[in-house]
């Protein structure tokens, strides 16, 4: 059994594509994952399953989740090796300390053409940005709500992203190694 990660985007915000946690457990099951656990509603999910091929992993969860509430969420899948190297690889250690001001951005492929000068040109005095191969770290320490370097990356980087605070990829993290 392999263990994966999977980071749902844009389910149960402002009472939209709803999936509840428990039903989302029930999908995960239906397709043969295993020891499914949940953390928080915005969907983050670790399981264990003997599929090696992730996109088709992720494509049969999301036709499953269609079946079951009528629209496919954009699910990106992570072995627990890519999530331990991404939070390995945190360019801005210091800013932990405030984990809701640390964001990593799972790129779902390697940006061909992203435009990090317009990227550089929207960040204030007090964010940070680093691209990497397969993620977008994003230190902004007066939120991101108000960012628009946060609001406008996705669209720059020419790449779909799901992105996540330091705090949920730590728990995330803590869930999976705990088994």
């Amino acid at each position: 059994m392999n263990t994966y990660v999977a980071f749902f985007r844009g389910i149960n915000v402002g009472g939209n594509r709803s999936l509840p946690m428990k039903e989302l457990v029930v999908a995960l099951e239906h397709i043969g994952a295993r020891k499914v656990r949940t953390y928080i509603q915005s969907g983050n999910a670790v399981f264990e399953s003997t599929e090696k091929n992730l996109a088709h992993l992720s494509k049969q969860l999301s036709a499953e989740i269609n079946m079951r509430r009528g629209f496919e969420p954009h699910i990106h899948i992570l072995t627990l090796e890519a999530l331990s190297k991404a939070i390995a690889e945190n360019p801005f250690p210091e800013a932990v300390i405030a984990p809701s001001s640390l964001h990593l951005g799972f790129l779902s492929a390697s940006p061909k053409n992203p435009n990090l000068e317009k990227l550089a040109a929207l960040r204030t005095s007090s964010e940070r940005f680093l691209l990497t191969e397969h993620v977008f770290y994003l230190h902004a320490p007066d939120g991101v709500g108000r960012s628009r370097l946060a609001a406008n990356s996705e669209k720059l980087l020419g790449i779909s992203m799901t992105d996540r605070n330091w705090k949920t990829v730590c728990k995330v993290m803590e869930m999976a190694s705990l088994g």
